[in-house]
């Protein structure tokens, strides 16, 4: 995953015609420990994805933008459109993140 740093690397990550997912973590969320243990596999499986994160506490204002009420969540973006959320208490297992990706028409 790309580390997101700066509203613009956002603004730029969201904005292409590929579709991609964004992971809203914290460092001190251990659910999102738990997601980084299995999320290699999933990005590896899900290359017609661009992967990137996000420190939600570094970015508190996006997280309010897009309804980033929970962590870890991914949202899938495309041409600057939020297109799909994964809400934290279902990204707890690699079967849901796998559900979540195989149920979007991308």
């Amino acid at each position: 995953m790309k580390p997101i740093e700066t509203n613009d690397q956002f603004t730029s990550a969201i904005s292409g015609g590929k579709p991609a997912v964004v992971k809203f973590y914290t460092t001190w969320c251990p659910d999102c420990v738990r997601l980084n243990m299995f999320i290699d596999d999933i990005i590896r499986d899900y290359g017609q994805y661009d992967w990137f994160e996000i420190d939600r506490d570094q970015f508190p204002g996006l997280g309010e933008k897009y309804q980033v009420l929970g962590i870890p969540s991914l949202l899938v973006f495309q041409n600057g459109e939020k297109i799909a959320h994964l809400h934290s208490a279902n990204a707890k297992t690699p079967e849901e993140v796998r559900a979540f990706l195989q149920s979007l028409p991308v």
